[in-house]
């Protein structure tokens, strides 16, 4: 047998392994984009059913009792209400691909331009909260594994549940309610309301930090106590190895997997927990947009800030998924 067709029997098991890896993304890629356009697709009918099964005419709602018929009929002609349902749902449904979510019925100007201005700043509230959360909860988290690990110090781990579990089901609005009582209207030390400098990002942030930190780091503290007992762990030790490598290089990699998949989901509701949040510090984001548009009835930009928050959140669901199978591959040979 010569050198080459030895040489080429033992290149043929990685040529195969190597498309065997590369065959599992593509499905893995494939399905998780056709569920992302589904889901899109889901939203946006439900976006465009909920301005049509609300009870009595919109546009009289948003002109008021005393407006005019033929003023009625006018704005329902511009906004193309009289047409037909599904000439409705096609123009809503290009209109989205195309960034185009229609007229606003109380201020008549596009409601892309809303959206625009006011977007940037609950994405710099979510963003900054989150990774607040992140980088509290992470530390934290392995800090109380590496203390009580082995059942040693209960009145510390008793002390650390009680606070996390009692700052977790605290209401982000309560929170918020609280600090700017406190730090704002009797300390002064931060504003009370507004986006003006660093000092407004503190409270609100702050408000919705603390629950998802609080899960968050019992979450990563109870993944280090189950993998600081894995025999990986333990063979590192037995090489003595420093701690800090052992924490860091071995233990915290595998511990943040279902951190991180937690994580996710608390971005989420964290999303959607800035609507009341924004509102209680007068925040000019897309949650002091929607209560002020549902009061005044203005229905087209209720629809583009629910797509808003609804694609938002997809988004976050296909970021975390695309991150676990990076950090953890056999995911995606589960899921084939």
């Amino acid at each position: 047998m010569t050198t080459a067709v030895i040489e080429a029997r033992a290149a043929a098991p990685e040529t195969s392994a190597a498309g065997a890896r590369g065959n599992r993304w593509l499905v893995f890629g494939v399905r998780r984009a056709a569920r992302l356009v589904v889901s899109l697709w889901v939203l946006v009918s439900a976006a465009f059913l909920m301005i049509h099964l609300i009870p009595g005419d919109p546009v009289r709602a948003a002109l008021g009792m005393t407006a005019s018929p033929q003023m009625v009929a006018a704005r329902r002609a511009a906004l193309g209400l009289d047409d037909p349902l599904w000439e409705q749902y096609l123009r809503f449904l290009g209109g989205v691909c195309t960034g185009d979510f229609g007229t606003s019925t109380i201020s008549g100007l596009p409601v892309s331009a809303t959206i625009g201005d006011r977007l940037p700043a609950t994405l710099q509230l979510a963003v900054l909260a989150f990774v607040a959360a992140l980088v509290v909860a992470v530390p934290v988290g392995v800090l109380m594994a590496a203390l009580t690990r082995g059942g040693r110090r209960r009145g510390g781990e008793l002390a650390f549940t009680s606070v996390s579990v009692f700052l977790a089901v605290i209401p982000e609005f309560l929170l918020a309610v609280v600090l700017a009582y406190v730090f704002a209207v009797r300390l002064g030390w931060f504003p009370v309301a507004g986006r003006a400098g660093a000092g407004s990002y503190v409270l609100p942030v702050l408000a919705l930090a603390v629950g998802p930190a609080s899960v968050l780091a019992r979450l990563c503290r109870v993944e280090m106590l189950s993998v600081l007992g894995a025999d990986y762990v333990r063979t590192a030790r037995a090489k003595r190895l420093p701690a800090r490598l052992v924490y860091l290089r071995h233990a915290l990699p595998n511990a943040l997997t279902a951190t991180l998949t937690l994580g996710g989901l608390l971005l989420s509701a964290l999303v959607a927990g800035t609507v009341l949040v924004e509102n209680v510090f007068a925040w000019p984001g897309l949650g002091s947009t929607i209560v002020q548009s549902i009061l005044q009835k203005d229905y087209p930009v209720v629809q583009a800030v629910v797509l808003v928050y609804g694609a938002g959140v997809l988004l976050v669901n296909l970021l975390v998924d695309v991150l676990l199978a990076v950090l953890d591959p056999r995911s995606t040979i589960r899921e084939g």
